[in-house]
C-alpha cells in the first residue's frame, strides 16, 4: 500500500492508523492533530488510505485549531461530569483568546475554578485515549433518551444522516461535529479563569502555542453578550432544534418579527446614548459582513426621528495614491492598514469643518488608484452629527484632532450565533462567513471559491485593526438575527455542496456544510423587513434599490 504524508513516500501493510506514520516524519510528527486527506479533515486515529496524498495538522492550521479546541472543551466536560455529575454546561461564545463556559447549577467560584482545572490536569497528564463510536440514527437516540440529552434528541430528528459519532474519555460519552485528538495529553495547554458568572476556557496563544492567551478583560464585550442572552430568552430560543421547531409549527414568521423589534430597538437606545453624550462625531465600525452600511443607514434615520440630520464622511475620499503606500516587508502593500489614508488632510478636515468652516474634500479614482484632479466642496451645520464607518473608526488615530467629548464610537458584529446545542457552538467567524458569500456571489459576481481565498487575509486585517479597539467603543450592536441560517442556508448551500475534494477550499466548504446540515429552511423572506441588515446580503434592501 502506496501513500505519501507531508510529500514523504511510504509504503505501508494497510492496518496502521496516521498516527503510526508519524515517527517516520523527519520531525517525528511534531505537534500533530489530525490530518488533512483530500481535503477532508481526519483523525489521527482514522485508519491510512491508499494513493492519499496527506499532511498533518498543527495549531498552525485553522483546522487544526479547531481539533485542538474541540478535545480540550471535551476534557472541561469531563472534568465537571466527574467533579458534579448531572450538572448543566452550556459552551456559550468565544471570549478574547478563549471560550465562555456557562455552568447554570454551580455558583461559579474561583476555588471551584481551581479544582476544575487541576481536575482537567489530572485527565491530560494521563493521556487518556479519546474513543471514536460510530452509533445508528436509533441507537443514537436511545442513548440521548437514557441519558437525558433532550437537546441532542431534537437535533437529531432533523438530521438527514443515518449514523451518529461519539467521542468517549474515561466513560464519559458526548457528541461534536468535528474530529478530535487521538487522547488528551495533545491538549496539555490551556487555562481557567472565573469571569463574570461563568468561566473563561484560555486557548493557546496563535503566536506562542506552547503558552495559554493573555486573558484580556472585555467588559463591554461582556454586556454585549448578556444582553444577547437576555434576546434568547425573550425569543425563547437557545439552540438550532429551537428554531427547527419553530419552523415545523409555522411560528417562524412572529419570531422573525420579534427579532427585527429587538434590533429596532437597540438602534434607537443607541441613538438615544449618542444625543445624550454630547458628542457629533458618530463613529462605526466592525468587521467584515457585520451590516455595518445597513446600520449606519437606519441608526441615521433614528436620529432624524429626533429632529437631527446627519451627513456622511466617505473615508474612500481620504485614501492616498497607492504608488504612495507604505509597502510590507515583502514588498506587498497592505490595503487595510490605517496609513492607506490621508490621515494629516483628514485631521486638518474634522476640527474645521466642526466648526462650520467648509472643506475641499478630494475624490478618489479606484480604477486608476490615484485621488481625482477634482475635489467638491463639504460643510457641516451646527451640531449636525457626522457620520464616519469604517474599519479604523474606533482607532483614535483617524480623529486625532477631534477633542474626546465630541466622538462617540459604536462597535457593530454578529457577536453570538445561535448555537447547535449545549456542546456544540457555531462560531460567528463561519456565519460572517455566510454572509459576505452571499452577498459577494449574489451582488459581485464573486464565486464563494474567491471569497473563501481572500478571508485568511480579511481575517489577519480583523485582528489587526479592528478588534484590538472593540472596548473603546461607548456602544455595541450585535447584528446577529437569530434567524438568518435559516436563510443563509438556501443560498449557500447548494454552492457549497458543488465545491469538489480537488478544490483547495473543500475543508472550509465542508465546514460549513457540516453545521447547515443541522438548519431547516423556510419560505419566509417575504417577512424580512426591507430595511433589516441581513437584506445588505440577500438583497431586496430599501437603501440598495440601485444594486438590485
Amino acid at each position: 500500500m502506496y501513500l505519501k504524508l507531508n510529500g514523504i513516500e511510504m509504503n505501508c501493510t494497510g492496518q496502521e492508523k496516521w498516527r503510526d506514520l508519524l515517527p517516520k516524519l523527519p520531525d517525528g510528527g511534531a505537534g500533530a492533530l489530525g490530518v488533512s486527506v483530500r481535503g477532508r479533515t481526519q483523525s489521527l486515529n482514522d485508519p491510512v488510505e491508499e494513493y492519499a496524498f496527506a499532511r498533518t495538522l498543527t495549531f498552525a492550521d485553522e483546522e487544526g485549531r479547531r481539533i485542538y479546541e474541540r478535545s480540550l472543551q471535551f476534557v472541561f466536560l469531563t472534568a465537571v461530569h466527574l467533579l458534579y455529575p448531572g450538572e448543566r454546561v452550556r459552551i456559550r461564545h468565544s471570549f478574547g483568546r478563549g471560550i465562555y463556559i456557562d455552568l447554570p447549577g454551580v455558583a461559579v467560584t474561583p476555588e471551584i475554578v481551581a479544582l476544575i482545572k487541576t481536575e482537567m490536569r489530572r485527565i491530560i497528564t494521563a493521556d487518556l485515549p479519546i474513543e471514536k463510536i460510530m452509533l445508528s440514527t436509533e441507537e443514537a437516540k436511545e442513548y440521548f433518551t437514557r441519558t437525558g440529552q433532550t437537546d441532542r434528541l431534537r437535533i437529531l430528528g432533523y438530521r438527514r444522516f443515518s449514523h451518529f459519532t461519539l467521542y468517549r474519555i474515561d466513560g464519559l460519552e458526548d457528541y461534536f461535529y468535528g474530529e478530535m485528538t487521538p487522547s488528551t495529553g495533545l491538549v496539555n495547554v490551556f487555562d481557567l479563569k472565573a469571569y463574570d458568572a461563568g468561566i473563561i476556557l484560555q486557548r493557546p496563544d496563535a503566536a506562542q502555542p506552547d503558552r495559554p492567551a493573555r486573558f484580556a478583560n472585555l467588559p463591554h464585550l461582556m454586556h454585549a453578550y448578556s444582553e444577547a442572552a437576555e434576546w434568547h430568552a425573550i425569543l425563547n430560543c437557545e439552540n438550532a432544534a429551537d428554531l427547527n421547531d419553530m419552523i415545523v409549527s409555522r411560528r417562524l414568521r412572529e419570531f422573525i418579527r420579534v427579532n427585527e423589534a429587538l434590533q429596532e430597538r437597540r438602534i434607537q437606545q443607541i441613538a438615544d446614548q449618542f444625543i445624550k453624550s454630547g458628542a457629533q462625531v458618530l463613529l462605526i465600525a466592525g468587521p467584515s459582513s457585520s451590516g455595518k452600511t445597513t446600520f449606519s443607514h437606519r441608526l441615521s434615520i433614528a436620529l432624524r426621528v429626533h429632529g437631527l440630520r446627519p451627513v456622511k464622511i466617505s473615508l474612500d475620499d481620504y485614501y492616498l495614491d497607492r504608488d504612495s503606500i507604505p509597502r510590507e516587508p515583502d514588498g506587498s502593500i497592505d490595503l487595510e492598514r490605517i496609513e492607506t489614508l490621508d490621515l494629516d488632510l483628514l485631521c486638518d478636515h474634522l476640527p474645521r469643518l466642526l466648526q462650520g468652516e467648509t472643506v475641499d474634500v478630494p475624490e478618489f479614482d479606484f480604477k486608476s488608484g490615484k485621488r481625482a484632479e477634482h475635489s467638491h466642496a463639504f460643510s457641516v451645520e451646527q451640531g449636525q452629527p457626522v457620520i464616519i464607518e469604517g474599519i479604523h473608526g474606533l482607532n483614535d488615530r483617524l480623529t486625532a484632532t477631534v477633542p474626546p467629548e465630541k466622538k462617540f464610537k459604536v462597535y457593530i458584529s454578529p457577536l453570538t450565533m445561535l448555537n447547535l446545542d449545549d456542546h456544540n457552538r457555531i462560531r460567528t467567524t463561519d456565519a460572517r462567513l455566510l454572509r459576505r458569500i452571499v452577498r459577494d456571489n449574489l451582488f459581485r459576481g464573486t464565486p464563494p471559491e474567491d471569497t473563501m481565498a481572500m478571508w485568511a487575509s480579511v481575517r489577519r486585517g480583523e485582528e489587526k485593526y479592528i478588534f484590538p479597539f472593540q472596548e473603546k467603543a461607548d456602544a455595541m450592536f450585535n447584528s446577529a438575527l437569530t434567524y438568518e441560517l435559516v436563510i443563509m442556508k438556501k443560498y449557500a448551500y447548494p454552492q457549497l455542496l458543488a465545491i469538489t475534494e480537488d478544490s483547495p477550499h473543500y475543508t472550509m466548504a465542508r465546514r460549513l456544510v457540516k453545521f447547515l446540515n443541522y438548519i431547516q429552511t423556510a419560505d419566509v423572506e417575504d417577512e424580512i423587513p426591507v430595511n433589516s441588515i441581513l437584506r445588505e446580503f440577500i438583497g431586496g434592501c430599501c437603501f440598495y434599490k440601485d444594486e438590485d
